[in-house]
């Protein structure tokens, strides 16, 4: 039986997913579907946590609208989940940043990482 389901997670996975982890700014496009229409919505913010593996892991976005904060998970291998640009990369110290939550302003800014070159 489990060989049946890792198969089926194995053909859904996602194969060209961006390299991201928590303190990195993305743009997700996100399919929503309104009726018969299908329209993709762009949402950009602060990846505040990755979270478990496989076909179940997801990904927490904040992003602040009109001075009220509101976060989003998203499953990473979700077929609504279009596409996942990096527009920058954070420099933070734990994997997991729920401390943002209570920062305001300036002091909520997180510094940029260096990128590797290779």
């Amino acid at each position: 039986m489990s060989v049946i389901i890792d198969a089926i997670d194995k053909k859904n996975l996602k194969k060209n997913l961006p390299d991201f982890r928590a303190g990195d700014t993305v743009s997700v496009d996100v399919k929503v579907k309104e009726g018969e229409k299908e329209r993709i919505q762009n949402y950009a913010g602060v990846v505040i946590q990755r979270r478990g593996q496989g076909i179940g892991e997801t990904f927490t976005v904040r992003k602040i609208s009109q001075n009220i904060s509101v976060e989003r998970i998203f499953p990473l291998h979700s077929p609504n989940i279009g596409e996942i640009k990096v527009t920058n990369e954070g420099r933070v110290r734990r994997a997991r940043i729920f401390y943002i939550r209570d920062l305001k302003g300036k002091a909520a800014r997180i510094k940029s990482r260096k990128r590797q070159s290779n």
